[in-house]
């Protein structure tokens, strides 16, 4: 039964899979990047991103937690002067995992971890992207009114524009007229 495993022990006694752990983060701050088993990597992230977030603040204090967790000074020295510059406006999520496929010889599902900050490749995408156009909809509704419109409406402008109207209205008639008439002198067989 697993009652109370909060977290993955990885087939491994703590005292092995905590000098693993601080292995593997000191190998992702020095390298960027690590390849490795999703559930390794799973693991590796609640363990890593803690100290990220401790780096932020560039203390005695801060260096000397995240000194009892890695054991290793080029780390620390790598983790508080370059990357926590890099992190220092994002909220979390340092770390991305990308799966890569199986493994070969036992089928284990593997991955590569990254620092996000650190993808050049991604970091180029996104900067050559162009914002999308927000997509509209064109329906068949109303449309709205423009200010020649609803000036043209009011009751001051009917007024004014009633004599044009009308001239209109007698210039198209004729038109009307005159159509029939040349049609039936274009016909003289009929």
């Amino acid at each position: 039964m697993r009652h109370g495993k909060k977290f993955n022990h990885l087939s491994r006694t703590h005292s092995h899979r905590k000098a693993m752990l601080a292995n593997m983060a000191s190998s992702l701050i020095l390298n960027k990047r690590i390849k490795t088993t999703v559930a390794k990597a799973k693991a590796l992230r609640g363990f890593v991103e803690p100290l990220i977030t401790k780096s932020k603040d560039d203390s005695t204090h801060s260096r000397r937690i995240v000194f009892s967790y890695l054991q290793n000074k080029e780390a620390i020295t790598e983790l508080f002067r370059e990357i926590s510059a890099k992190v220092i406006d994002r909220p979390g999520g340092y770390t991305r995992i990308l799966k890569t496929g199986n493994r070969l010889g036992d089928n284990a599902e593997m991955c590569v971890m990254e620092l996000v900050d650190y993808n050049e490749t991604m970091l180029a995408e996104k900067a050559d992207k162009k914002p999308k156009k927000k997509r509209t909809r064109r329906t068949g509704g109303i449309k709205p009114k423009t200010v020649e419109e609803t000036v043209a409406e009011s009751p001051a402008a009917e007024e004014t524009t009633e004599a044009p109207k009308e001239e209109v209205k007698e210039a198209t008639v004729e038109e009307v007229k005159e159509v029939p008439k040349e049609e039936k002198k274009e016909d003289p067989k009929e």
